[in-house]
């Protein structure tokens, strides 16, 4: 038991010393350049986080990557022939109800 405190502990201690990094994304302002400029790991949440959001709670806890893929390179396209709209415009024009 105190062996396992201890790498608790040191886990925990470890982590608190790691740089926080935390971002706050206003997606209602964010633009679709901004989004396509943020780089592939801030579009991959984003695109994972609307996914989500426009399934509501009715859909199953369910990525289906083929979907999911089709959708990404349907909002990519979209945004890249309309930069000034906002991500939120976006993703209603692509995954809206």
């Amino acid at each position: 038991m105190k062996t396992t405190l201890s790498i608790l502990f040191a886990a925990a201690f470890s982590l608190s010393s790691m740089p926080a990094h935390a971002v706050k994304w206003d997606l209602s302002t964010m633009s679709c350049k901004q989004f396509l400029d943020s780089g592939e790991d801030n579009i991959a949440v984003v695109l994972t986080w609307m996914d989500g959001w426009y399934k509501g709670d009715e859909d199953n806890a369910i990525i289906d990557t083929e979907v999911f893929i089709e959708n990404a390179k349907k909002f990519g396209a979209y945004c890249g022939k309309n930069p000034t709209v906002s991500v939120v415009t976006a993703a209603d024009e692509i995954l809206g109800k």
